[in-house]
């Protein structure tokens, strides 16, 4: 019971924040189950399971808004499925102590990308809704994307929802919806690959699945409020912090370093973490650009 609860708080956890920037929620809770002395593969398997329903209930949400492009969730979700299953396999087959510090780096790198894109802010062309990306571009970036959320315990919507929204061809609402979709795909086949890999192994971890299961639906309604009071830049520069420091602690200890460096490192992260969230925090009450006033000579001559 106690086992279930705590999960239940990693749900709440993850979901808080992939309510509130879209994304991450595989990354964050992958990230709380290491913490919390859950193997690597099998706190992967555990989050991809549970994303099977929280998936679909996303999927079937968007489809229902017409937030969907069914070509693009064809394009990348297939591949993405393929990528899934490649890295669960890849990651059932790894010892516990090669698995860890493989899953550190992919998270920390995942951690580094989202501290960075949310401090710094980079701008986002808004396409229009009937535009649609190529098999070309599409079908690499699902198999990427869906190797990287298999095998590092997350990263579908760092890497794929980010990657399209820069490209400014479609609309933000379609791109989110149909990557909410195409993960569905994936995360039924990377639940496959980890049933083929870890066989018995998978089955002991039902209440990690219930607790996260159960702690995203909890936390949904709690998202959507947090999202109109926090700004997004400020918590995922926190967010992303957080996830950069944990698993850069791993790292250090697998590849034994120890004082004065390991300090060093920390302080270089720390500092650096806490300057973004400074940035962040003051873009986000920075005051917005008003539009010039107009002047009475100029008002003569506006049409009327």
């Amino acid at each position: 019971m106690r086992s279930l609860l705590i999960f239940t708080l990693v749900g709440v956890g993850a979901q808080l924040v992939d309510g509130a920037l879209g994304m991450a929620f595989g990354v964050t809770a992958t990230t709380l189950l290491v913490l919390s002395s859950v193997g690597a593969a099998q706190a992967s398997a555990a989050v991809h399971l549970a994303e099977v329903g929280t998936t679909l209930a996303s999927g079937l949400s968007h489809w229902r808004f017409k937030n969907i492009d069914w070509p693009l969730v064809a394009k990348l979700g297939v591949p993405g499925a393929i990528g899934a299953f490649l890295g669960a396999t890849v990651l059932s087959s790894l010892s516990t102590e090669h698995a860890a510090p493989l899953m550190a780096a992919i998270l920390m790198a995942i951690g580094v990308y989202v501290l960075l894109r949310f401090s710094l802010r980079t701008p986002l062309a808004i396409g229009g809704q009937g535009t649609r990306h190529g098999a070309k571009f599409l079908a690499p970036l699902g198999l990427f994307g869906g190797f990287i959320d298999a095998s590092g315990g997350g990263g579908w919507g760092p890497v794929t929802t980010s990657t399209l929204l820069s490209r400014g061809k479609t609309a933000p609402r379609t791109v989110i919806g149909s990557v909410s979709a195409s993960e569905f795909l994936v995360s039924v086949s990377a639940s496959i690959g980890f049933l083929i890999g870890l066989r018995d192994e998978f089955f002991q971890n039902w209440p990690v699945v219930v607790g996260l299961m159960v702690g995203g639906v909890i936390a949904a309604p709690i998202a959507a409020w947090l999202v109109s009071r926090i700004s997004p830049a400020l918590l995922g520069t926190g967010v992303g912090g957080v996830i950069v420091l944990t698993n850069s602690q791993k790292l250090v200890h697998f590849f034994d370093i120890h004082w004065p460096w390991s300090t060093a490192i920390y302080t270089l992260i720390v500092v650096a973490w806490v300057s973004l969230v400074v940035y962040a925090w003051r873009a986000s009450r920075a005051p917005k650009s008003l539009p010039a006033p107009v002047s009475a000579a100029d008002s003569e001559v506006l049409p009327r």
